[in-house]
Order: C-alpha cells, then sequence, then structure tokens
C-alpha cells in the first residue's frame, strides 16, 4: 500500500517555485523578518533536485543575520535522499553538513562530514559521524516534500505518521499528525485546507523543538499555505506568496 501511495505521488510530483514570506510576531510587533525560496526541478527520470534559500530581511540582519542554503536530491518513487547540504550563514557563524545516503533493504545509513567556524573562529572545525535507522528516512528539506504525499482525504483526524529524519548531528523522529479539514483565508477568500502537525524528538524521548503547525492546500500536490511555529520569544509564521 505504502509504494503504491507513493508511486501515484511521485507521478504527481512536477517541477515548481514556491516563494513564503516570514513574518516575526512578538507581542505588539508583526512584522516581515525574511523569505524563503523553494525550488524543486527533475534531475531524471526517478530522481528530484530541490533547494531551499532563507535569508532575512534588512532591518533583522541587524539583530540576526541569516543566509541559509540546502539542497537535497532524492528518489521519485520513495522519497529517500542521496545527497543532502545544510550550509547555514548565521549571526556570524558558518555551518556546513554534508550527508551521503545509502540504502541497504529497510536500513537508511548517512556519513555526515560537519564543517564549523565560529564568529571568532579564524579556521574551520570539522568532524565526521555515521547516523543509520530502519524505515522511511528523510532530511529537513526532502521531508517538505514527503509529507505532501500522505492521502489525506482518506485519513481520519487523528492519524499519525512517524519517520526517521537525519540532522547534521543525530538521529530524530518526525511525527505528522492530522488534525482534520479546515477553512483558511487565503488571498482574502476562505478555502478548506489538510491541518498537520509536526513534532521533533530525539530517540523517541525529548522534543528538540516546539511542535510547527501547517495548513495545506486540498489540491493535488497539496503545497503549504502556511506554517506556523513557536520561538522561545515570539513566533514565526510562513505565508505562500502568489
Amino acid at each position: 500500500m505504502a509504494a503504491s501511495l507513493l508511486t501515484a505521488a511521485a507521478q504527481n510530483l512536477s517541477p515548481e517555485t514556491l516563494n513564503y514570506k516570514v513574518i516575526y510576531k512578538w507581542g505588539l510587533i508583526h512584522k516581515q523578518a525574511g523569505t524563503a525560496r523553494f525550488v524543486l526541478t527533475r534531475a531524471s527520470g526517478t530522481t528530484f533536485d530541490a533547494k531551499l534559500y532563507a535569508r532575512t530581511q534588512p532591518w533583522a540582519d541587524s539583530f540576526y543575520k541569516v543566509r541559509d542554503t540546502l539542497t537535497t536530491s532524492f528518489s521519485a518513487q520513495t522519497y529517500m535522499p542521496s545527497l543532502y547540504h545544510r550550509i547555514a550563514h548565521e549571526d556570524g557563524s558558518y555551518a556546513h553538513d554534508i550527508l551521503r545516503f545509502t540504502h541497504s533493504g529497510n536500513t537508511v545509513s548517512a556519513i555526515c562530514r560537519r564543517i564549523r567556524r565560529g564568529k571568532k573562529d579564524k579556521v574551520n572545525k570539522e568532524t565526521t559521524i555515521e547516523l543509520s535507522a530502519n524505515g522511511v528516512t528523510v532530511d529537513l528539506l526532502s521531508s517538505f516534500y514527503y509529507i505532501r504525499t500522505l492521502p489525506y482525504a482518506s485519513l481520519k483526524s487523528g492519524y499519525k505518521k512517524t519517520i526517521n529524519i537525519f540532522s547534521g548531528k543525530r538521529i530524530e523522529l518526525l511525527a505528522i499528525t492530522y488534525l482534520g479539514v479546515e477553512e483558511l483565508k487565503v488571498d482574502k477568500k476562505k478555502e478548506n485546507v489538510y491541518h498537520i502537525r509536526f513534532t521533533f524528538t530525539s530517540e523517541g524521548k525529548r522534543e528538540t523543538s516546539r511542535p510547527i503547525d501547517a495548513w495545506l492546500s486540498t489540491a493535488p500536490g497539496h503545497v503549504p499555505l502556511k506554517l506556523v511555529g513557536e520561538l522561545k520569544i515570539g513566533k514565526v509564521q510562513c505565508i505562500l506568496t502568489r
């Protein structure tokens, strides 16, 4: 059943560019703090390449400047990645994670090369670790496309799907909970959307970030229209721009 669902989803997958505005909210503050762009291209008949570009607005640069780029190559049938890069320039620090994935039966492994340079560092520090898990496994970027494959129209509210996600230094569990159909105001018009919630836990025990809520289009492709996540101070919203 899983194989047939993913094959059907792959048939609906096509090149796209999605742009989001990132809004920061805290008290009376409600201001665009950045932008994010997702670009999906077909690398071959069975492989897609995806890129995410995220950056803060000029006013926010003085508080915490962000220039991040994520790239991944993943299978159009299984959505499992083969090569993932995370390049982060954040608040004067530099980080680059390179994960090379291999698949053997139900086991997914990755060798992760981690490069770091702090604000005051003059040279890079480099480490290598190995990660391994059984079952569906994605990276942070390919997860954006995997969540859109679930057959929400046939699911009941409360349905939960848990998969592995490899970050640069650890294996996390990504739980996707379907919360049902809701109305969302989009471009001054109300439309029905699928409401889902993500939670990230380390080894299934400790939450590694606060839950993220997302509202997906009910149209084929299930494009995320809005995402909301809480920060230590305030919250952030990502809203699709058309």
